[in-house]
């Protein structure tokens, strides 16, 4: 018994998510969709390299120590690092291979105290780099928005159909009923109860594939929402109504005009910190450190002496620096930036165009979507009124199948196209919100 408690209770908890409104949808699949879940760990990341770019501001401190064994041999003159470890002390009189231990240690601070606008700039392209980020989140959920939402929209509009086809059933078998009644008086021909059947499983058919393409459309919806498995409860409010056409017009926040101008930003302050290379930067160091060493000034040789330390010292300093080769380089990495800025701000008017052209289109879209809705209760009342009549003159013996048939067609089809009339209306609706940058131009109707 606690088991099978514990089953009705997770088809019940898991039946409420596909029960929620659109809204609890949109918030849930924006919790549990993966890709939208990445973006929101990228704008996390985003929020700590600003905040390491503001470290930059912060001296470092670097501690050292080294315990070594080796050879005291020395010779003075100068000598590059690179590629070998240099040996530090007095020149020997002799060439000794004897090894003695040395040690040092130390503290090593430095700290950029005046960069004359380079620091600046790596913060400023860091907060726009984060603003990027955060437009290409807020792009993304709302492009997920109006996926979920139109996939919602099929799901209503699969069960409704699914509606239509089962009366159709339903009639078509009450008429197999009603010819089998006449042909037993004589007044039908058998051969018509065949027909009849056969229009009865047809009927069967289109309702199963209906049923089936509701299911796949669950499927699309749940995982949309981020994979969660549930019945889901119709909406029929969306066939008894028409939404209100409004003339609002918001491009200017759509998130695809916010996601294309902050990469004109980047691009901008990546330009402004490559210029600010060239600027001098003014650096403090500091420092203190010890060294022991197994030889003594006067050549005394006690290996051990070298384990702790013999010597202290501190020392600091101011570094002025100024890169005075660089400016032909950077000169053709500003004109290569400036390119780059031009290229993001010529996308930046596609982008305005495009929406600006699909905004024309979306309202033609809906103004024609609601004047096909607002027709199409004509064509079902005629085909409903033509079906009842010609089924009464069927069953009194006055028309043939075919003219049944032909009527009863025309009205499971008139009912169906009405159903996607007004359906269309409100996908017009959405397509309109998802043009104008604003999905609660929907959501606001359908409350």
């Amino acid at each position: 018994m606690n088991r099978f408690g514990f089953i009705v209770l997770s088809i019940a908890i898991c039946g409420q998510a596909f029960s929620q409104s659109l809204p609890d949808l949109l918030k849930l699949a924006e919790q549990n969709y993966p890709l939208l879940k990445a973006k929101g760990y990228e704008v996390l990341a985003g929020n700590d390299l600003v905040s390491l770019a503001k470290s930059a501001a912060v001296p470092t401190l670097d501690a050292a120590y080294q315990l070594n064994y080796a050879t005291f041999n020395n010779i003075t003159g100068m000598a590059t690092a690179q590629g070998f470890v240099p040996i530090s002390g007095p020149p020997s009189e002799d060439n000794v291979y004897q090894g003695v231990y040395g040690t040092a240690g130390g503290l090593l601070m430095n700290w950029d105290v005046l960069t004359f606008g380079q620091r600046k700039s790596k913060i400023e392209s860091a907060k726009a780099q984060q603003a990027y980020r955060e437009a290409d989140e807020k792009q993304e959920i709302f492009h997920h928005q109006i996926k979920t939402a139109n996939a919602w929209l099929d799901v209503v509009m699969a069960e409704e159909l699914i509606k239509v086809y089962t009366k159709n059933l339903e009639r078509a078998e009450e008429n197999v009923r009603i010819v089998k009644s006449l042909v037993r008086s004589g007044l039908r021909p058998g051969v018509d109860t065949a027909l009849f059947k056969a229009e009865a499983s047809r009927a069967k058919i289109d309702l199963l594939n209906y049923q089936n393409l509701k299911e796949q459309q669950v499927q699309l919806l749940s995982e949309l929402v981020g994979g969660v498995e549930s019945s889901f409860a119709s909406d029929t409010s969306f066939f008894n109504r028409l939404p209100n056409v409004s003339n609002e017009n918001v491009l200017q926040n759509h998130p695809l005009i916010s996601l294309s101008t902050s990469r004109v930003l980047v691009q901008q302050f990546e330009r402004t910190q490559l210029q600010r290379t060239l600027n001098p930067k003014l650096s403090f160091w500091g420092t203190t450190y010890a060294r022991g060493s197994g030889i003594r000034h006067d050549g005394f040789v006690n290996a051990e002496d070298g384990l702790s330390f013999s010597r202290y010292n501190y020392g600091a300093g101011l570094v002025l620096s100024m890169p005075l080769l660089q400016f032909t380089r950077v000169r053709h990495q500003v004109h290569a930036q400036e390119s780059l800025i031009k290229a993001e701000e010529e996308k930046l008017n596609l982008t305005r165009l495009h929406l600006e052209k699909q905004n024309q289109v979306a309202d033609v879209t809906l103004r024609h979507a609601l004047q096909i809705a607002s027709e199409s209760p004509v064509y079902y009342e005629s085909a409903a009124y033509s079906y009842r009549a010609l089924q009464s003159r069927y069953n009194s013996g006055l028309v043939n199948y075919a003219d049944l048939i032909q009527a009863q067609y025309m009205l499971v089809k008139s009912e169906a196209d009405l159903k996607k009339s007004y359906m269309e209306a409100w996908k017009a609706l959405l397509y309109k919100a998802a043009v104008q940058g604003d999905i609660n131009l929907f959501l606001d109707k359908i409350n």
